[in-house]
């Protein structure tokens, strides 16, 4: 799902949004960053999937959670910018959840370190 939706984002926003997003003061770098985040988690959870798959009952659990963490992590990161880019919602609500969807990444990735 991450990985398919990354990609259409990538080339809604390289084809139908370009105007869009070059109207707003960095909005396609912002927009290709989201993009870029959300690919790299997208691939990193296929490749925790097959990690998982025939390992042992720890390197499974700890494998699950990261993969949680990641995922709510790109969820918060990417799609905060992807409505801040495109003004949608508050920007109370939405500019404090990048910085939280990051940490929750790089939870993750620190959880893999466990194994």
């Amino acid at each position: 799902f991450l990985g398919s939706t990354g990609v259409g984002a990538g080339a809604f926003g390289a084809h139908a949004l370009k105007s869009t997003l070059e109207q707003q003061k960095n909005g396609v770098e912002n927009w290709k960053t989201a993009v870029q985040y959300q690919i790299i988690h997208a691939t990193a959870l296929l490749a925790l999937a097959a990690l998982s798959s025939g390992s042992s009952k720890n390197v499974m659990q700890v494998c699950e959670k990261a993969g949680k963490f990641m995922t709510a992590g790109v969820l918060l990161f990417s799609g905060s910018i992807y409505c801040l880019v495109l003004d949608v919602g508050p920007k109370k609500v939405a500019g404090p959840l990048t910085p939280v969807g990051g940490l929750l990444m790089i939870i993750g990735w620190v959880l893999l370190r466990l194994m």
